[in-house]
């Protein structure tokens, strides 16, 4: 559990510091909203390649 807490990142300097996907400009938020749009794990990393499942878990599990 704290290898995916891990993967979300606060940096002031990405995205006005808001937290963040390993420190990449994909935000929690973006993230969250995209999963309780209904879309799946997989149509979000086939979409966003650079996003990885264990990000979306952490995502969630950040937003606890």
């Amino acid at each position: 559990m704290e290898n995916l807490i891990s993967r979300i990142t606060i940096n002031p300097e990405v995205c006005n510091g808001k937290p963040s996907i390993r420190n990449m400009r994909f935000t929690v938020d973006q993230m969250l909203e995209l999963i309780s749009s209904g879309m799946t794990f997989e149509e979000i990393t086939e979409d966003y390649p650079f996003i990885e499942k264990q990000d979306l878990q952490a995502c969630l599990l950040y937003s606890l």
